[in-house]
């Protein structure tokens, strides 16, 4: 657990691994031993990451899932609601892992139902099933009032409904807002924040945890001549053990911030944002410095090339 306030000062050691296969008693280890890209958020190699895919709901290879499911529209900012489905039994798990800042069901039913209403609302109405990290991200910083929120949920969740050809079997939900502020703490994300780049074996990352909104964990971070509350050094406040999957760039100067003209300052005081996933395959072990070591960029300004497109949902119906 990553609660607000808690230090963090931790290293990343060897080589970062491969997960192996996700089974529904825990994970295969991958036999290949692959070594994966030290800043993708994905978990697995190519090969494993096939035989993930070959039984699976999201990639419509497991239509014969007995269990009932339920479709939900899901709100990350002003004109950004994505369409999506998960099986009733967990409940809005998947909305939290997604860093949903609000959400509401549409209707719950057999799996096939359940896609063909996702689909319909993707024809129909343009809804989209996914938006890519970093329009999530910018979103946060200019939210609307709950009210707002709700309000623009409430109007396309009644368009959804209105829509002719919606599956017989998917049994409808009367429309209720579902707001994560508190439990994302959205109160404490400033307004400037910078990026933590991917790692590579010895690099560090020494901070203080702002708070977490799915994949993304907020820091504070320290810088030369600092000193995270409650100590950032090593021992204290460490992470220590395997990454597995966690849910809550250009090289810099020692947690220099990278900017367009070359530029960087001293990370004492700056709140980045790290997509925890990038940690999963990494054994990590005590911070060995007092600062971050870890690059850190202005937000934008690492994207890679087609990174918003990746994984694109393929449409079943």
């Amino acid at each position: 657990m990553l609660p607000a306030g808690k230090v963090l000062a931790f290293a990343a050691q060897g080589e970062r691994r491969c997960l192996g296969v996700r089974r529904a008693a825990g994970r295969i280890v991958c036999p290949y031993g692959a070594v994966l890209d030290g800043a993708s958020a994905k978990d697995q190699c190519a090969r494993c990451a096939r035989l993930d895919r070959s039984r699976s709901v999201a990639a419509d290879t497991m239509a014969d899932d007995p269990r009932p499911y339920g479709v939900y529209l899901a709100y990350f900012g002003p004109g950004l609601i994505k369409v999506g489905i998960t099986a009733v039994e967990r409940g809005p798990a998947r909305l939290v892992e997604q860093g949903a800042v609000a959400y509401a069901w549409l209707g719950r039913g057999p799996l096939m139902a359940a896609r063909r209403a996702e689909a319909l609302l993707g024809s129909a109405l343009a809804v989209p099933d996914r938006f890519g990290k970093a329009t999530k991200r910018a979103a946060r910083g200019a939210l609307p009032p709950v009210p707002e929120r709700a309000a623009e949920l409430a109007q396309l969740h009644g368009a959804a409904r209105r829509l002719p050809g919606w599956p017989e079997t998917l049994q409808p939900v009367e429309f209720a807002c579902a707001d994560h502020t508190e439990l994302f703490g959205l109160d404490r994300i400033p307004g400037e924040v910078a990026e933590l780049g991917g790692m590579t074996s010895g690099m560090e990352i020494v901070g203080e945890v702002l708070t977490g909104v799915g994949p993304d964990v907020y820091l504070r971070l320290v810088g030369e001549g600092e000193e995270a509350a409650g100590g950032a050094g090593a021992g204290r406040g460490a992470v220590t053990g395997v990454a597995g999957g966690t849910s809550l760039g250009g090289a810099t100067d020692r947690a220099g911030v990278e900017s367009g003209t070359g530029a960087s300052s001293r990370a004492g005081g700056v709140v980045a944002v790290m997509d925890a996933r990038v940690l999963s395959g990494w054994v990590l072990g005590a911070a060995v410095g007092r600062v971050t070591t870890a690059p850190v960029r202005a937000v934008g300004s690492g994207m890679r090339e087609g990174e918003e497109e990746k994984g694109r949902q393929e449409g079943l119906f």
